[in-house]
């Protein structure tokens, strides 16, 4: 079957099936078992998805149609999937046991990739074993992670949510993550720090990224004042860079010693895998660090091997892609009920928005359906008393991922397993209430205002516990589930030159904030703006 004749037959299934309510669907003998999936340690609960069972051969069908193990094969192979800058995305290798070799083009990519980590390590138990010295001899004990995006989203959610397993000996050691370009986090940050024992880790793939030199330029110079020793020796002291561009990070100052290594097929929100993770090493320690990478690998092993009727990857970006291009819901809310998963959801937001935000295909055509959607989130018990009121009884359809640990403070007080249990009870209790609205409790007294229609598709993913692996697993989980959804869509997910534009045109206006308007320079809002900055600050500095 073509995918053209596949999405109508799901177009028509859609129109056939619009009066459909999720009480119904719940109320069918078998339902949980028929759309619940298990991997390892986690659980996909797709029963509270508008699916049936003809809807979900369709849309299996739809993959067969686009190729989808083709294109699988090519992801992990090395092929150019990212065809725009001709290159791999090979983030999946940076998870391989150390024991399998991986071939491109002639050379064996992982036994770079485990020369990387090594090196890591050789930085990691300096820390830990508090031998790295700051410019007066006393040992670092603080980190300061500078970087943006993926240099910063995915290693700040990783040592957030992974804090309770450090070991004894990482606990000494503060991590802080700087990333707002315009520096009021680092100012903010440098007045409580000691330079004497502070480390900054300058993290950019091309080393050219403004807002991070800016910032470590800041960093820079704060400690130069605060010391008297040459640049080049305060810079070996208290500066590690993490790069694809070695070069570039000479030119700015580093010490070749204190370079970490990773490769230009590494994707910068997919970067975390690699020495981009240092902080997260220095956090969680390579032990805790290599379970991370061993649960993304065991993901991987699944999305490539396992049937897609039981593939997790495959079967969330397909229940997705009913919503967004046959549902017609273009909103979807990523709720952890776990504080541990607070960074999440922003994370979720750079993977998702950056790589499927796109509205031309493969081809450089423009795409005739909708693609990604606009993706939030916050933890679930705090979201229920801020945008709850909207996904229950607002007029825009949402779609929900639920994320909760079934098992938590198995050793502690009772007071804080109350407390989970709590949690757990609120997490099933939204799921229940979206889906079938009135219906979850009796509700036939209620005023219109107190009305649920319900029928708001939900997806829950629980993990046995939260761990390293786990987390390396539902990290993957999402990144493949972007891959599956690029393909039906028929787009690059590995690019992102979306952004591109705005940082030229920044550079552009650079010159002219703060000076003397040039009238006909820009458009009329822009050149009227810069006039009122310069007016602004004329009168700041006029006595």
């Amino acid at each position: 079957m073509d995918k053209q004749k596949a999405w109508r037959r799901l177009e028509d299934t859609a129109q056939k099936d619009a009066n459909l309510h999720l009480k119904g669907l719940l109320m069918q003998p078998g339902r949980f078992e028929q759309f619940s999936f298990r991997h390892d340690e986690i659980l996909l609960d797709l029963s509270r998805q508008r699916l049936t069972s003809e809807v979900l051969d369709q849309l299996l069908s739809l993959a067969g149609s686009c190729h989808l193990d083709r294109w699988i094969d090519d992801l992990f192979s090395g092929a150019p999937v990212n065809q725009t800058e001709r290159r791999p995305a090979l983030h999946t290798a940076l998870r391989y046991p150390p024991q399998h070799a991986f071939n491109l083009d002639g050379r064996d990519i992982n036994s770079d990739v485990q020369s990387a980590l090594s090196a890591m390590e050789v930085l990691v138990n300096q820390l830990h074993k508090q031998q790295w010295r700051g410019f007066s001899g006393e040992p670092i004990d603080t980190l300061v992670n500078i970087g943006v995006g993926g240099s910063d989203l995915g290693p700040m959610m990783v040592c957030h949510a992974l804090e309770e397993f450090q070991p004894p000996r990482a606990r000494a050691i503060q991590t802080h993550f700087i990333s707002s370009m315009d520096g009021s986090q680092l100012s903010s940050l440098l007045q409580h720090l000691d330079p004497e024992r502070t480390l900054f880790i300058v993290s950019s793939k091309s080393f050219t990224t403004a807002d991070t030199l800016a910032n470590a330029a800041t960093a820079r110079d704060w400690l130069k004042q605060a010391s008297h020793m040459p640049e080049d020796l305060l810079l070996k002291r208290h500066f590690v860079g993490i790069t694809a561009c070695p070069d570039k990070a000479f030119e700015w100052g580093l010490a070749k010693e204190n370079l970490l290594h990773f490769w230009d097929w590494v994707g910068g929100r997919y970067s975390l895998w690699s020495t981009i993770g240092f902080s997260i090493a220095v956090r969680i320690g390579m032990k805790g660090f290599r379970a991370l990478l061993d649960g993304a690998w065991r993901m991987d092993e699944h999305f490539r091997h396992a049937d897609w009727s039981q593939n997790l990857p495959v079967l969330l970006a397909l229940t997705e892609i009913w919503n967004i291009n046959f549902q017609h819901i273009h909103a979807h809310a990523i709720l952890p009920y776990d504080g541990r998963l607070a960074h999440l959801p922003a994370y979720l937001e750079q993977l998702e928005m950056e790589s499927n935000g796109k509205s031309v295909d493969r081809c450089g055509q423009p795409v005739s359906h909708r693609t990604c959607p606009v993706l939030w989130g916050e933890i679930g018990p705090n979201a229920q008393h801020a945008f709850y009121q909207l996904l229950h009884q607002g007029s825009e359809p949402v779609m929900c991922d639920f994320i909760v640990a079934a098992s938590r403070y198995g050793k502690s007080s009772e007071s804080l397993q109350s407390q989970h249990r709590l949690t757990l009870a609120n997490c099933l209790a939204q799921a229940r209430v979206l889906a079938l609205g009135d219906d979850a409790i009796d509700q036939s007294s209620a005023s219109p205002w107190q009305h649920y229609a319900g029928n708001q598709p939900s997806t829950l993913l629980l993990l046995d516990q939260l761990s390293p692996a786990t987390l390396g697993a539902l990290i993957a989980l999402y990144e493949h589930k972007v891959f599956v959804q690029s393909v039906i869509w028929d787009i690059n997910p590995f690019d992102q030159w979306g952004v591109e534009l705005g940082k030229q045109m920044a550079n552009t206006l650079l010159p002219h904030i703060g000076q003397a308007p040039s009238p006909g320079a820009f458009d009329k809002a822009t050149d009227g703006l810069l006039a009122e900055l310069y007016r602004v600050n004329q009168e700041e500095t006029t006595p």
